[in-house]
């Protein structure tokens, strides 16, 4: 074996090393890709349903009080009577539902909690009991919650859109 057939093959075997890595490196980077908006897309599906589960429950305890305290298109208010007394306390009987920057908050009376991060856009319309949008809180029968999301700090990712329509099962 000479010099030029060895410098020949370590310069081959270099270029199918450097093809490899390569190949690895676009899988690695598809699959963290694919994983991010998976977990972008559950965490909508979650806040989607927690926020529906919300809204259903509106309104318990009684006819006193509005189920929808406020009726903003990215703020919800709701409340229910959990105890029975007739009087909406702040602690788990008024739950607070707004988008603070990229973050969907919750607060049912210990602070605003963070469910879901890289929410690009939450938007709420409100329907009275004709199907007809209303901005009035106490006429509001039901709820469209449209959320789009997007995998944290991937601004030219797409966007993951996803939307429910929910009815208040107490008026």
């Amino acid at each position: 074996m000479t010099l030029t057939e060895l410098l020949v093959t370590l310069a081959l075997v270099g270029v199918v090393s450097m093809a490899a890595l390569g190949l690895l490196e676009q899988g690695q980077r598809a699959w963290a890709t694919g994983a991010a908006r998976a977990e972008s897309q559950q965490s909508a599906r979650v806040a989607l349903a927690r926020l529906g589960a919300d809204v259903r429950a509106a309104g318990f305890g009684g006819d006193g009080f509005d189920a929808v305290a406020v009726a903003e298109p990215d703020r919800i208010v709701l409340q229910q009577d959990l105890d029975g007394d007739g009087a909406i306390a702040t602690t788990g009987e008024r739950v607070t539902w707004r988008l603070a920057g990229s973050i969907l908050r919750r607060d049912a009376g210990g602070g605003a909690q963070p469910v879901v991060n890289g929410v690009r856009e939450l938007q709420l319309r409100y329907l009275d009991a004709r199907g007809i949008p209303t901005s009035v809180p106490a006429e509001v029968r039901s709820v469209v919650v449209a959320l789009a999301t997007a995998p944290d700090g991937a601004s030219a990712s797409p966007t993951i859109s996803l939307s429910t329509r929910v009815r208040l099962r107490n008026r």
